[in-house]
């Protein structure tokens, strides 16, 4: 911040810099609390303040410093809310060369020789002429780990003398230590309503002329920080001739008209693409910056899906009440998910812009995208739509390519298939049943083919359980007894392997022997074939003609059915946790 030119002028952030609690804005809970304190006579030993930049942290310190030590006009006063301002303490302090109101910064002394001597060497000594010795750091989660631990006996048991206060914009660095022992206060960001009234006051202070536009658009873009909506307005001031205009801040800013964006706003959702992109144009030749206006857009979208889930939040201080009016009519006809979907594209935008060499060209390529996707439907109105859709007669058109509309669809048509049967009869297996219960011969537990499949699948021999699924064409089978016929190429020692394989899994012997004609299907055939008549059936399926008709080169990329759909869903749910045992529960 500037300090006292030679002409005298002082920037409004330090003329108008608090002097009291009286004079803090919209920080009324934290000024009760130290009120309700200061009169019980109960002040803490440290006070940790946290907030944004530009809410009043620093300034809070030192009129809690002031409050402190302030002896008021007659020089008998005790600790008080309401410093007077004029003793010698609350002019010294004000004026910042009080000798035992020590400021320390935290972001250029963050060391543990810079706490060493600035506090652990002095806090002992009694103050030179207040009543505590105080000491304030700004900043201070920019201290090194050992400089806290270097703060932390000092801080939990000081002397009666001395007062911490501590400033900081990342509550989370410090310490957990340190913050147990200091009185928080978290310094909350000025409501619109407050600042701009607050800034009205400023300008009639300076004899300046602002619109109230003017003044809502330095209040959006101070973003609740006091300081950083003193210091625009101080330049919208000087910025204007006369009365400063929105026009005026919002060039000074570097803005595009609110009205205009709204506009662009609503082009890109009609899908007009020429319309969209000569607004733009117009907009840059009128000085607006391609990034800010994507970031004017971004902010809209989001104004306005709150407004669509919250319409209260339409009543904003900073808007107007015709953009109020449209953001309105805006959220009544667009659905959230074009919304959400248009937040989406303009996060992805705003990167690209960033990056791209030319920023003018990354947006216009950014708008044109956002014209193209805004007029697609979702995907609920384009199922609703292609259900509605007269399926086409003869087969459906096949091609290349992938649609995941399509998978999808087949997806939803399949879900009212029946699960596929591992074997068939004519294979010479049938379904898998449940085991047999067991009994005295060990092979009685296999009275089907497909139990032995799984014996082999449950031994993890993932070699021979390809070779059968692959390569066996069953003929007959009864327990310890396997009859197929091997297809062309299949391998040479596949009975002998099979044979010795199942006799080492169940400790009985197996006769295992090789027909020349007389199989069925393989394992693998049959699942192709279900496979198959699952796809068939999903092909014959209206929507999925529908989706069809509409993308031509789509196909079905997966069938799923109730059954596996099913298992997906058990699969992916969290395991039960069981309840703890409590050793008090039976007492």
């Amino acid at each position: 911040m500037s300090e006292t030119t030679d002409t005298g002028y002082q920037v409004l952030a330090r003329k108008y810099r608090p002097a009291s609690f009286a004079d803090l804005k919209g920080q009324d809970a934290m000024v009760r609390t130290l009120k309700n304190a200061f009169e019980a006579d109960r002040i803490a030993q440290a006070f940790m303040m946290t907030g944004i930049r530009g809410t009043g942290k620093t300034t809070t310190a030192r009129i809690i410093a002031k409050g402190m030590n302030c002896i008021g006009l007659d020089g008998n006063s005790g600790p008080t809310t309401e410093p007077c301002g004029q003793c010698e303490h609350c002019v010294s302090i004000m004026e910042g060369r009080h000798v035992d109101v020590i400021e320390m910064d935290g972001a250029s002394q963050t060391k543990i020789d810079d706490i060493r001597s600035n506090v652990l060497d002095t806090v002992h000594y009694a103050p030179a002429s207040a009543r505590y010795k105080i000491y304030i750091i700004d900043e201070v989660h920019m201290l090194s780990n050992s400089a806290f631990n270097a703060l932390l006996k000092t801080l939990e048991e000081p002397p009666a003398h001395v007062k911490f206060i501590f400033a900081t914009t990342e509550i989370r660095k410090v310490p957990v230590t340190v913050l147990s022992r200091c009185q928080r206060f978290d310094l909350r960001r000025i409501e619109p309503e407050v600042m701009i009234a607050h800034l009205q006051d400023i300008a009639a202070k300076e004899d300046g002329k602002i619109s109230d536009d003017a003044l809502a658009l330095i209040t959006r873009a101070a973003e609740g920080s006091a300081r950083d909506a003193m210091s625009l307005l101080d330049q919208a001031l000087s910025h204007g001739a006369g009365e400063t205009t929105a026009e005026q801040v919002r060039a000074m800013l570097g803005l595009a008209d609110r009205g205009r964006v709204l506009d662009l706003f609503d082009l890109i959702m009609k899908g007009d693409a020429a319309g969209a992109l000569t607004e733009l144009s117009s907009q840059y030749a009128d000085g607006a910056d391609p990034m800010a206006v994507l970031r004017d857009l971004a902010e809209i979208t989001h104004w306005v899906s709150v407004i669509k889930i919250t319409p209260e939040a339409a009543e904003d201080p900073t808007v107007g009440p015709d953009e109020r009016m449209r953001g309105q009519t805006m959220a009544e006809a667009l659905p959230m998910r074009v919304m959400t979907r248009m937040w989406q594209m303009l996060l992805k935008s705003l990167e690209e812009v960033a990056a791209a060499p030319n920023a003018m060209m990354a947006a216009e390529m950014a708008v044109i995208r956002m014209t193209h996707v805004a007029d697609l439907p979702t995907p609920d109105d384009l199922v609703r739509k292609l259900q509605n859709t007269p399926a086409p007669s003869g087969p459906p058109p096949t091609g290349g390519g992938s649609a995941s509309t399509a998978g999808n669809t087949a997806h939803t048509t399949s879900a009212h298939s029946t699960s596929t049967q591992v074997m068939t009869s004519s294979g010479g297996g049938g379904s898998v049943t449940a085991l047999a219960p067991q009994t005295e011969s060990p092979l009685a537990r296999y009275p089907e083919f497909s139990h032995v499949v799984e014996l082999i699948r449950s031994h993890r021999d993932a070699v021979l359980q390809m070779n059968v699924e692959r390569f066996v064409r069953l003929v007959s089978y009864s327990p310890g007894r396997i009859e197929f016929q091997p297809t062309d190429d299949a391998p040479n020692d596949l009975a002998q392997v099979l044979g010795q394989k199942l006799q080492q899994f169940t400790g009985a012997r197996w006769a295992v022997s090789i027909v020349s004609d007389g199989g069925g299907k393989t394992i693998d055939e049959v699942k192709n074939a279900a496979s198959n008549a699952l796809k068939a059936e999903a092909e014959a399926h209206p929507l999925y003609q529908a989706v069809i008709a509409t993308f031509p080169g789509a196909k079905i990329a997966k069938i799923r059915t109730v059954k596996e759909l099913a298992q997906s869903v058990a699969a992916e749910a969290l395991p039960e946790v069981e309840d703890e045992w409590d050793p008090f529960e039976d007492e």
